[in-house]
């Protein structure tokens, strides 16, 4: 069998880059049982309600939804269990330090495969207040405003020259 090479996403969190402003970013291995990669292969998964917290200098990623594997025995893994991430002990103490500031927490903001091997991006975020969220949309409907006016001088000038 070949060896994966590459990046494969499986599942994106796009609702914590809209409610939290994201401060910096980890890539975590992850510790994984049988069903749950094959279930990941699979392409299902759901971040929307995950966090990670730190206990006793280890990081643990919560309420991730990992469905179950459909043709999984009794050697089947829950769903919704705390999965262990993989991390430098320095970057979990780092984590840990940032994350008891007030405000501040360590959501997931991505699930992928890389070189055949599950990780997850997490990130050190700030929540956002509702007129940041106002903020950051319209700023978004500004530049794909500009962008389509650009796009269509262009188109114009093309067309005359």
């Amino acid at each position: 069998m070949a060896k994966e090479k590459g990046r494969k996403l499986i599942a994106q969190n796009k609702k914590a880059r809209h409610d939290y402003t994201i401060l910096d970013t980890y890539e975590c291995g992850l510790v994984l049982t049988g069903t749950e990669v094959k279930s990941l292969r699979q392409g299902r998964a759901s971040l929307v309600d995950g966090f990670v917290s730190v206990e006793s200098r280890e990081a643990w990623l919560y309420n991730v939804h990992v469905p179950e594997y459909s043709q999984g025995t009794w050697t089947n893994h829950s769903a919704r269990r705390k999965r262990k991430l993989l991390m430098h002990r320095e970057e979990i103490d780092k984590l840990e330090r940032k994350a008891e500031e007030s405000g501040h927490t360590i959501v997931p903001l991505s699930l992928y495969f890389k070189d055949g091997r599950a990780k997850v991006e997490i990130a050190l975020a700030k929540g956002k207040k509702e007129y940041d969220k106002r903020q950051t949309m319209r700023e978004k409907q500004d530049t794909r405003e500009t962008n389509r006016v650009i796009s269509a001088i262009r188109r114009k000038q093309r067309g005359t020259v």
